[in-house]
Protein backbone atom coordinates (compact mmCIF):
# COMPACT_ATOMS: atom_id res chain seq x y z
CA UNK A 1 0.00 0.00 0.00
CA UNK A 2 2.94 2.25 0.75
CA UNK A 3 4.24 1.63 -2.49
CA UNK A 4 1.58 2.55 -4.46
CA UNK A 5 1.38 5.66 -2.79
CA UNK A 6 4.68 6.33 -3.24
CA UNK A 7 3.82 5.57 -7.30
CA UNK A 8 0.74 7.91 -7.20
CA UNK A 9 2.71 10.83 -5.93
CA UNK A 10 5.81 10.50 -7.86
CA UNK A 11 3.33 10.17 -11.14
CA UNK A 12 0.81 12.96 -10.02
CA UNK A 13 4.67 15.33 -9.60
CA UNK A 14 5.53 14.02 -12.87
CA UNK A 15 2.29 15.21 -14.51
CA UNK A 16 2.75 18.75 -13.08
CA UNK A 17 5.89 19.03 -14.81
CA UNK A 18 4.94 17.76 -18.14
CA UNK A 19 2.36 19.68 -18.11
CA UNK A 20 4.66 22.70 -17.01
CA UNK A 21 6.64 21.85 -20.23
CA UNK A 22 3.66 21.87 -22.39
CA UNK A 23 2.76 25.20 -20.89
CA UNK A 24 6.07 26.76 -21.89
CA UNK A 25 5.79 25.41 -25.02
CA UNK A 26 2.79 26.78 -26.26
CA UNK A 27 3.60 30.17 -24.52
CA UNK A 28 6.64 30.24 -26.90
CA UNK A 29 4.86 30.06 -29.49
CA UNK A 30 1.78 32.64 -28.99
CA UNK A 31 3.74 35.34 -26.97
CA UNK A 32 6.58 37.98 -28.53
CA UNK A 33 9.73 36.70 -28.14
CA UNK A 34 10.93 39.64 -26.32
CA UNK A 35 8.70 38.31 -23.59
CA UNK A 36 10.31 39.23 -19.78
CA UNK A 37 9.00 35.42 -19.15
CA UNK A 38 11.40 33.87 -21.43
CA UNK A 39 14.26 35.58 -20.50
CA UNK A 40 13.11 34.70 -16.48
CA UNK A 41 12.48 31.10 -17.41
CA UNK A 42 16.36 30.67 -19.05
CA UNK A 43 17.69 32.04 -16.58
CA UNK A 44 15.83 30.51 -14.06
CA UNK A 45 16.30 27.35 -15.57
CA UNK A 46 19.98 27.95 -15.21
CA UNK A 47 20.10 29.02 -11.82
CA UNK A 48 18.26 25.78 -10.08
CA UNK A 49 20.30 24.00 -11.85
CA UNK A 50 23.19 25.61 -10.18
CA UNK A 51 21.67 25.36 -7.08
CA UNK A 52 20.82 21.71 -7.26
CA UNK A 53 24.46 21.25 -8.04
CA UNK A 54 25.45 23.44 -4.64
CA UNK A 55 22.60 21.69 -2.64
CA UNK A 56 23.80 18.36 -3.11
CA UNK A 57 27.07 19.25 -1.64
CA UNK A 58 25.89 21.67 1.00
CA UNK A 59 21.88 20.32 1.94
CA UNK A 60 22.70 15.92 1.76
CA UNK A 61 26.52 15.78 1.38
CA UNK A 62 27.23 18.57 4.38
CA UNK A 63 30.09 20.12 2.55
CA UNK A 64 29.88 24.21 2.65
CA UNK A 65 31.64 24.35 -0.89
CA UNK A 66 31.86 28.80 -2.38
CA UNK A 67 33.47 28.17 -5.66
CA UNK A 68 30.26 27.65 -7.68
CA UNK A 69 31.39 30.42 -9.31
CA UNK A 70 34.89 29.40 -10.62
CA UNK A 71 33.36 26.20 -12.29
CA UNK A 72 30.47 27.75 -13.71
CA UNK A 73 34.02 30.31 -15.06
CA UNK A 74 34.72 26.60 -16.19
CA UNK A 75 32.07 25.71 -18.02
CA UNK A 76 31.55 28.86 -19.83
CA UNK A 77 35.01 29.58 -21.32
CA UNK A 78 35.36 25.57 -22.58
CA UNK A 79 31.62 25.34 -24.04
CA UNK A 80 32.78 28.99 -25.71
CA UNK A 81 36.32 28.20 -26.81
CA UNK A 82 34.76 24.74 -28.35
CA UNK A 83 31.61 26.23 -30.17
CA UNK A 84 33.12 29.37 -31.67
CA UNK A 85 32.39 28.63 -35.64
CA UNK A 86 36.02 28.60 -37.15
CA UNK A 87 35.16 31.85 -39.83
CA UNK A 88 34.32 33.77 -36.63
CA UNK A 89 37.17 33.32 -34.72
CA UNK A 90 39.66 35.57 -36.54
CA UNK A 91 37.14 37.93 -35.41
CA UNK A 92 37.03 36.86 -31.43
CA UNK A 93 41.17 36.32 -31.23
CA UNK A 94 41.51 39.09 -33.02
CA UNK A 95 44.55 40.15 -30.75
CA UNK A 96 45.73 36.82 -30.72
CA UNK A 97 46.01 35.60 -34.32
CA UNK A 98 42.71 33.67 -34.48
CA UNK A 99 43.69 31.16 -31.12
CA UNK A 100 44.95 27.74 -30.59
CA UNK A 101 41.55 25.76 -31.16
CA UNK A 102 40.52 25.47 -34.58
CA UNK A 103 37.75 23.35 -34.36
CA UNK A 104 34.82 23.46 -33.78
CA UNK A 105 31.90 20.68 -31.32
CA UNK A 106 28.59 20.32 -31.33
CA UNK A 107 26.78 22.50 -28.57
CA UNK A 108 25.61 19.39 -26.06
CA UNK A 109 28.99 17.67 -27.17
CA UNK A 110 30.83 21.08 -25.59
CA UNK A 111 28.34 21.26 -23.01
CA UNK A 112 29.46 17.58 -21.66
CA UNK A 113 33.03 18.90 -21.84
CA UNK A 114 31.94 21.74 -19.75
CA UNK A 115 31.32 19.67 -17.26
CA UNK A 116 34.11 17.57 -17.68
CA UNK A 117 36.27 19.77 -17.22
CA UNK A 118 34.80 21.44 -14.14
CA UNK A 119 34.36 18.05 -12.50
CA UNK A 120 38.70 17.32 -13.40
CA UNK A 121 39.59 20.50 -11.67
CA UNK A 122 37.29 19.73 -8.68
CA UNK A 123 38.72 16.13 -8.87
CA UNK A 124 42.73 18.43 -8.43
CA UNK A 125 41.65 20.90 -6.08
CA UNK A 126 39.61 18.30 -3.88
CA UNK A 127 42.87 16.48 -3.15
CA UNK A 128 43.89 19.31 -0.77
CA UNK A 129 40.87 21.38 0.00
CA UNK A 130 38.57 18.47 1.44
CA UNK A 131 40.57 17.62 4.13
CA UNK A 132 39.42 20.85 5.46
CA UNK A 133 36.28 21.48 7.54
CA UNK A 134 33.07 24.17 7.19
CA UNK A 135 34.22 27.52 7.16
CA UNK A 136 38.22 26.67 6.11
CA UNK A 137 36.42 24.34 3.08
CA UNK A 138 34.39 27.35 2.33
CA UNK A 139 37.18 29.76 2.19
CA UNK A 140 39.42 27.94 0.23
CA UNK A 141 37.17 27.00 -1.99
CA UNK A 142 35.92 30.56 -2.47
CA UNK A 143 39.83 31.79 -2.98
CA UNK A 144 39.81 28.98 -5.61
CA UNK A 145 37.31 30.65 -7.75
CA UNK A 146 38.66 34.36 -7.10
CA UNK A 147 42.21 32.40 -8.34
CA UNK A 148 40.29 30.68 -11.56
CA UNK A 149 38.84 34.38 -12.34
CA UNK A 150 41.93 35.74 -12.22
CA UNK A 151 43.96 32.97 -14.41
CA UNK A 152 41.44 33.27 -17.19
CA UNK A 153 41.72 36.62 -17.50
CA UNK A 154 45.65 36.60 -18.51
CA UNK A 155 46.81 37.82 -20.80
CA UNK A 156 49.64 34.73 -21.58
CA UNK A 157 46.17 32.69 -21.79
CA UNK A 158 45.10 34.78 -24.57
CA UNK A 159 45.76 32.21 -27.46
CA UNK A 160 42.74 29.89 -25.10
CA UNK A 161 41.02 32.48 -23.53
CA UNK A 162 41.38 35.46 -25.04
CA UNK A 163 42.52 37.37 -22.35
CA UNK A 164 40.90 39.67 -20.62
CA UNK A 165 38.62 40.06 -23.78
CA UNK A 166 34.98 38.54 -23.60
CA UNK A 167 34.56 36.01 -25.71
CA UNK A 168 31.27 35.82 -27.94
CA UNK A 169 29.66 34.74 -31.22
CA UNK A 170 29.28 30.92 -30.01
CA UNK A 171 25.81 29.69 -30.48
CA UNK A 172 22.93 30.58 -27.61
CA UNK A 173 19.76 29.51 -27.40
CA UNK A 174 18.18 31.12 -29.65
CA UNK A 175 20.14 29.10 -32.09
CA UNK A 176 17.62 26.04 -31.00
CA UNK A 177 14.95 27.59 -32.91
CA UNK A 178 13.53 25.81 -36.22
CA UNK A 179 13.92 28.17 -39.32
CA UNK A 180 12.41 27.76 -42.85
CA UNK A 181 14.26 28.61 -46.15
CA UNK A 182 14.09 32.19 -45.51
CA UNK A 183 15.45 32.37 -42.39
CA UNK A 184 11.90 33.31 -40.09
CA UNK A 185 11.19 31.19 -36.92
CA UNK A 186 8.64 28.47 -37.71
CA UNK A 187 9.26 27.17 -34.29
CA UNK A 188 10.75 29.27 -31.17
CA UNK A 189 12.18 25.95 -28.87
CA UNK A 190 14.78 28.90 -27.60
CA UNK A 191 13.37 28.60 -23.83
CA UNK A 192 11.90 25.56 -23.76
CA UNK A 193 15.39 23.84 -24.57
CA UNK A 194 17.59 24.79 -21.39
CA UNK A 195 14.73 24.30 -19.75
CA UNK A 196 14.73 20.60 -20.76
CA UNK A 197 18.36 20.19 -20.34
CA UNK A 198 18.04 21.34 -16.52
CA UNK A 199 15.59 19.26 -15.78
CA UNK A 200 17.55 16.47 -17.54
CA UNK A 201 20.44 17.02 -15.09
CA UNK A 202 18.47 17.53 -11.99
CA UNK A 203 16.97 14.03 -12.65
CA UNK A 204 20.20 12.52 -12.78
CA UNK A 205 20.90 14.36 -9.43
CA UNK A 206 17.69 12.94 -7.62
CA UNK A 207 18.47 10.03 -9.22
CA UNK A 208 22.02 10.07 -7.25
CA UNK A 209 20.65 11.21 -4.22
CA UNK A 210 17.84 8.55 -4.09
CA UNK A 211 20.55 6.05 -4.62
CA UNK A 212 22.78 3.83 -2.13
CA UNK A 213 25.22 6.58 -3.02
CA UNK A 214 22.88 9.46 -2.02
CA UNK A 215 22.31 7.68 0.96
CA UNK A 216 25.78 6.94 2.31
CA UNK A 217 25.93 11.08 1.77
CA UNK A 218 23.16 11.87 4.09
CA UNK A 219 24.81 9.66 6.73
CA UNK A 220 27.98 11.54 6.57
CA UNK A 221 26.68 14.51 6.65
CA UNK A 222 24.65 13.49 9.89
CA UNK A 223 27.18 11.98 11.30
CA UNK A 224 30.72 11.10 9.84
CA UNK A 225 32.33 9.29 12.79
CA UNK A 226 29.21 7.03 12.45
CA UNK A 227 28.92 6.90 8.80
CA UNK A 228 32.78 5.82 8.81
CA UNK A 229 32.11 2.69 11.46
CA UNK A 230 29.46 1.95 8.84
CA UNK A 231 32.31 1.22 6.27
CA UNK A 232 31.64 3.99 4.43
CA UNK A 233 34.94 5.63 2.79
CA UNK A 234 34.43 9.25 3.69
CA UNK A 235 37.37 10.67 1.70
CA UNK A 236 36.23 8.91 -1.54
CA UNK A 237 32.58 10.11 -0.81
CA UNK A 238 33.51 13.51 -0.70
CA UNK A 239 35.45 13.55 -3.36
CA UNK A 240 32.88 12.18 -5.80
CA UNK A 241 30.04 14.42 -4.40
CA UNK A 242 32.39 17.31 -4.99
CA UNK A 243 33.35 16.42 -8.56
CA UNK A 244 29.47 15.42 -9.57
CA UNK A 245 28.35 18.70 -8.12
CA UNK A 246 31.49 20.46 -10.24
CA UNK A 247 30.24 18.37 -12.86
CA UNK A 248 27.14 19.71 -13.52
CA UNK A 249 27.79 23.42 -12.01
CA UNK A 250 29.81 23.42 -15.36
CA UNK A 251 27.04 22.10 -17.51
CA UNK A 252 25.53 25.23 -15.69
CA UNK A 253 28.07 27.74 -16.68
CA UNK A 254 27.83 26.69 -20.57
CA UNK A 255 23.78 27.53 -20.23
CA UNK A 256 24.46 30.74 -18.47
CA UNK A 257 27.32 31.36 -21.70
CA UNK A 258 24.30 30.43 -24.18
CA UNK A 259 22.06 32.70 -21.93
CA UNK A 260 24.08 36.17 -21.79
CA UNK A 261 25.71 35.56 -26.09
CA UNK A 262 29.05 36.69 -24.63
CA UNK A 263 31.46 35.18 -21.62
CA UNK A 264 34.00 37.07 -19.77
CA UNK A 265 35.95 36.62 -16.62
CA UNK A 266 35.51 39.53 -14.76
CA UNK A 267 31.90 38.62 -14.28
CA UNK A 268 32.04 35.78 -12.22
CA UNK A 269 32.65 37.06 -8.81
CA UNK A 270 32.05 35.81 -6.02
CA UNK A 271 28.35 37.67 -5.73
CA UNK A 272 27.40 35.00 -8.20
CA UNK A 273 27.96 32.65 -5.96
CA UNK A 274 26.17 34.30 -2.92
CA UNK A 275 22.88 34.04 -4.67
CA UNK A 276 23.73 30.76 -5.60
CA UNK A 277 23.59 30.31 -2.15
CA UNK A 278 20.70 32.41 -0.95
CA UNK A 279 18.75 30.69 -3.83
CA UNK A 280 19.39 27.11 -1.70
CA UNK A 281 18.72 28.70 1.89
CA UNK A 282 15.36 30.36 0.76
CA UNK A 283 14.28 26.80 -1.01
CA UNK A 284 15.05 24.97 1.85
CA UNK A 285 18.60 23.21 2.25
CA UNK A 286 17.89 19.54 1.59
CA UNK A 287 15.12 20.10 -0.63
CA UNK A 288 15.86 19.76 -4.99
CA UNK A 289 12.53 21.24 -5.49
CA UNK A 290 12.98 23.99 -3.19
CA UNK A 291 16.08 24.97 -4.99
CA UNK A 292 14.11 25.07 -8.90
CA UNK A 293 11.26 27.08 -6.79
CA UNK A 294 13.46 29.95 -5.75
CA UNK A 295 15.44 29.88 -8.31
CA UNK A 296 12.83 30.93 -10.52
CA UNK A 297 11.28 33.06 -7.78
CA UNK A 298 14.72 34.70 -7.50
CA UNK A 299 14.96 35.63 -11.04
CA UNK A 300 11.33 36.85 -11.76
CA UNK A 301 11.88 39.12 -8.64
CA UNK A 302 15.06 40.25 -9.32
CA UNK A 303 15.36 41.27 -13.28
CA UNK A 304 11.80 41.32 -13.57
CA UNK A 305 8.88 41.97 -11.50
CA UNK A 306 10.60 45.01 -9.21
CA UNK A 307 12.20 46.62 -12.59
CA UNK A 308 9.95 49.91 -11.79
CA UNK A 309 11.68 50.81 -8.64
CA UNK A 310 14.46 51.67 -10.49
CA UNK A 311 12.45 54.33 -12.97
CA UNK A 312 10.82 57.31 -11.57
CA UNK A 313 7.20 57.60 -11.34
CA UNK A 314 4.88 60.26 -11.85
CA UNK A 315 1.59 60.55 -10.69
CA UNK A 316 0.30 63.88 -12.20
CA UNK A 317 2.49 66.57 -11.18
CA UNK A 318 3.80 64.71 -8.27
CA UNK A 319 7.15 62.54 -7.92
CA UNK A 320 6.58 59.35 -5.81
CA UNK A 321 9.80 59.36 -3.73
CA UNK A 322 12.76 57.23 -3.32
CA UNK A 323 11.80 55.51 -6.71
CA UNK A 324 15.60 55.75 -8.24
CA UNK A 325 18.24 53.30 -10.13
CA UNK A 326 19.21 51.33 -7.43
CA UNK A 327 16.11 51.05 -5.00
CA UNK A 328 14.55 47.69 -6.16
CA UNK A 329 17.57 45.83 -4.99
CA UNK A 330 16.68 47.68 -1.40
CA UNK A 331 13.09 46.57 -1.68
CA UNK A 332 14.07 43.06 -2.69
CA UNK A 333 16.11 42.89 -0.07
CA UNK A 334 13.53 43.06 2.57
CA UNK A 335 11.22 40.73 1.36
CA UNK A 336 14.48 38.08 1.52
CA UNK A 337 14.55 39.26 5.21
CA UNK A 338 10.88 38.70 5.44
CA UNK A 339 10.74 35.23 3.68
CA UNK A 340 13.78 34.09 6.21
CA UNK A 341 12.38 35.40 9.19
CA UNK A 342 9.04 33.39 8.29
CA UNK A 343 10.54 30.37 6.55
CA UNK A 344 13.06 29.66 9.27
CA UNK A 345 14.06 26.03 6.85
CA UNK A 346 13.23 27.49 3.86
CA UNK A 347 9.88 27.22 1.40
CA UNK A 348 9.78 23.64 1.11
CA UNK A 349 12.00 22.58 4.08
CA UNK A 350 13.32 19.31 3.07
CA UNK A 351 10.48 18.20 1.57
CA UNK A 352 10.07 17.17 -2.26
CA UNK A 353 6.97 17.57 -4.71
CA UNK A 354 6.23 14.18 -4.48
CA UNK A 355 5.30 14.90 -0.45
CA UNK A 356 2.61 17.04 -1.34
CA UNK A 357 0.71 14.95 -2.62
CA UNK A 358 0.98 11.89 0.38
CA UNK A 359 -1.41 12.02 3.08
CA UNK A 360 0.10 12.99 6.38
CA UNK A 361 -0.90 10.03 9.06
CA UNK A 362 -2.34 11.22 12.39
CA UNK A 363 -0.60 10.38 15.52
CA UNK A 364 -2.62 6.67 15.79
CA UNK A 365 -1.44 5.74 12.72
CA UNK A 366 -4.62 6.45 10.25
CA UNK A 367 -4.35 8.26 7.32
CA UNK A 368 -5.92 12.08 7.14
Amino acid sequence: MKEKKLTLANVASALIVLCLYVAVFIAEQKLPATSMLFTVLKKGATYALVAVSMNLLNGFTGIFSLGQAGFMLIGAYVYAIFTIPLEQRVNVYQYYAGGVVQFTLPVFVAMLLAGLVAAFFAFLIGLPVLRLKSDYLAIATLGFAEIIRAIFQWNQLGPVTNGSNMLRLFPTFNDFNIRNADGNVTVYLSTLVPLLVAGVCIALIVMIINSTYGRALRSIKDDEVAAEAMGINLAHHKRLAFCVSSFFTGIGGAMLAMYQTTVQAKSFTSAMTYEILLIVVIGGVGSVTGSCISAFLFVAASEWWLRFLDEKQMIGNWEVPLLRNGFRLVVFSIIIMIVVLFFRRGIMGTKELPDLFRRKKKAGGELK
